[in-house]
């Protein structure tokens, strides 16, 4: 990056395509929240970790079932001597000397050991078991057939929670273990869930018997996650995503290995089962995502004085088409937040990439490049601020199909979109073209770039580093050119008004002069003759009939 002279075209806001893709070299791509990695390779990896963490547990609880096993055979064992040498006292005081030695206390040893044995370390237990699980809370547990309740022992209670994590019950298997049912499952449901759950059971009964048995696993997978509240996001996502394969391969038998019908009932599943748990499921309390959120959005406003010309973007917002295109963009940016199914906020994303792409093509008169693509990304996601953009964007990642952000051009304005992200919250001075101390003023509130403009010289006007301003004062000075002309108008009417007051007062007083001056006076009007006066030919007329009565 060129430190003097002429400021570099794209002002270090750079990404190589190649660091989109995915770490390991799939050719897919790949995504922050995944360390790189692309969804296939990144649940790889999770699911090794979490293997190896399962058997470090595992380990970790069967290490303590066999601690907690001695300390209560160490404990019954040195209670049982010291009853046995108090009794063997008393025994031999009273007792002959040739008696047999009672054995009484020695028969309770398994009874106490039981007892010891299965003793609840509580403090112990506090370090593995979240409080917020049920099994964990138990103080005890029914021995079946026995019909006696006894203490579960931690290393039971701490291998039961282990198979609620990892284990998915259907609702058989919880009606038979008589579970009852999630009050969540009994809530009244929006207008969106109904009409959405009504869709969907129209494009069931299309399939028939295909269909009945999605409906049948939807529903079970749905209830199954309202009574599994108490996971983690990244144990839900991987629930969620273990289903999206699981029904995938099924419904490979009946459509005959069709992808492309496969993939159009995936989407309708999608949009059925992440509808129906959005609520549950977004922005968890369980992750830091809210907070995350705050700090994005307090980021971005602390920016708002970076312009087009800091970060390159080939834009120029004068251009009506250009203007409208990214109007349209930040508005698309924004709607993602009022969406709830993954695939409907990831074709915010790409509307919203379109417009961008649309607004550069426009400026350049080209086609646009991707590297012109993700400064003007970044400069849209600047001027929208969109509401709780890192819980949208890991709800996408956590939810939504992997095929979609793997490959095509929603994974890739995604990707982009992560990157635009990622670039914000390491926005400085050097990817600016700003002096560290410059940039430390205007993120504090002290300076602005449009302020110091003020000094330059006039050719380079007071708004010329912020299109906006400069566009706002030109509506600003319209507005003032218009108010004038109307002041004007009003100024005229009034004394057009005036004018035709006068014009008719003027007019009735020349009419009463001349009728002053000249009288009018009407001569007599003759008498009218009769109408047949001037017929000659009467006389040789018969006469005139008269009626005659018969």
């Amino acid at each position: 990056m060129m430190s003097q002279g002429r400021v570099p075209e794209r002002r270090g806001i750079h990404v190589d395509q190649s660091e989109l893709l995915c770490k390991k070299g799939c050719g897919y791509y790949g995504n922050a929240a995944w360390q790189g990695l692309c969804s296939k390779c990144w649940r790889e990896e999770n699911q090794r970790q979490r293997q190896r963490q399962i058997q470090e547990d595992w380990a970790l609880a069967e290490k303590l079932q066999r601690e907690e096993e001695e300390a209560a055979y160490a404990s019954s064992n040195q209670g049982q001597s010291q009853t046995s040498s108090s009794q063997l006292g008393q025994s031999q005081a009273s007792v002959p000397p040739h008696a047999p030695t009672p054995l009484g206390p020695f028969s309770k040893f398994e009874e106490k050991k039981t007892n010891e044995k299965t003793r609840k370390v509580t403090t112990v237990k506090k370090f593995f078991s979240p409080s917020s699980r049920t099994q964990a809370k138990k103080e005890g547990v029914c021995e079946e057939g026995s019909g006696v309740f006894r203490r579960e022992s931690h290393g039971e209670a701490f291998l039961k929670d282990l198979r609620a994590i990892f284990t998915l019950n259907t609702p058989a298997e919880e009606a038979h273990e008589g579970k009852a049912p999630s009050p969540s499952m009994c809530r009244q449901w929006s207008v969106e869930t109904e009409r959405v759950s009504r869709d969907f059971v129209d494009f069931l009964k299309q399939l028939q018997k295909p269909g009945r048995e999605i409906h049948k696993q939807s529903r079970a997978f749905i209830e199954a996650m309202a009574n599994k509240k108490d996971l983690s996001a990244d144990e839900q996502s991987e629930c969620v995503q273990d289903f999206y394969q699981n029904m995938s391969d099924r419904l490979m038998i009946p459509f005959k290995g069709s992808s492309e019908r496969v993939e159009v009932v995936m989407d309708h599943v999608e949009q059925y089962i992440m509808t129906r748990l959005y609520k549950s499921v977004f922005c968890p309390e369980t992750t830091d995502d809210e907070r995350k959120d705050l700090n994005t959005q307090n980021r971005i406003r602390a920016l708002h004085w970076v312009t087009i010309q800091m970060l390159g973007v080939p834009l120029d917002e004068e251009i009506p088409e250009v203007s409208d295109s990214v109007v349209k963009a930040i508005t698309d940016v924004i709607e993602m937040d009022s969406r709830r199914v993954p695939r409907d906020k990831l074709s915010c994303v790409t509307s919203c990439s379109k417009h961008i792409f649309n607004a550069i093509r426009v400026t350049k008169r080209e086609p646009a490049s991707a590297d012109d693509f993700l400064p003007a990304l970044i400069y849209v996601v600047l001027k929208a601020n969109p509401p709780r953009l890192q819980s949208n964007i890991q709800y996408i990642t956590r939810y939504c199909i992997p095929a979609r952000l793997m490959t095509g051009e929603d994974g890739y304005y995604f990707t982009n979109l992560c990157c635009a992200v990622a670039f914000i919250e390491k926005l400085d001075a050097q990817s600016l073209n700003l002096s560290v101390e410059d940039f430390d003023r205007y993120m504090s509130g002290e300076g602005s770039p449009c302020g110091e403009s003020r000094g330059i010289g006039a050719g380079s006007g007071p708004h010329a580093d912020s299109p906006a301003l400069a566009e706002a004062q030109r509506q600003l000075e319209t507005l003032n050119d218009l108010t004038q002309r109307q002041e004007k108008v009003l100024s005229s009417a009034c004394e057009l008004q005036a004018e035709l007051a006068e014009w008719e007062q003027s007019v009735i007083r020349q009419v009463k002069g001349i009728l002053e001056r000249y009288p009018l006076t009407l001569p007599p009007r003759p008498p009218q003759p009769a109408i047949d006066s001037q017929n000659t030919d009467d006389d040789n007329l018969p006469p005139p009939l008269t009626p005659q009565l018969l």
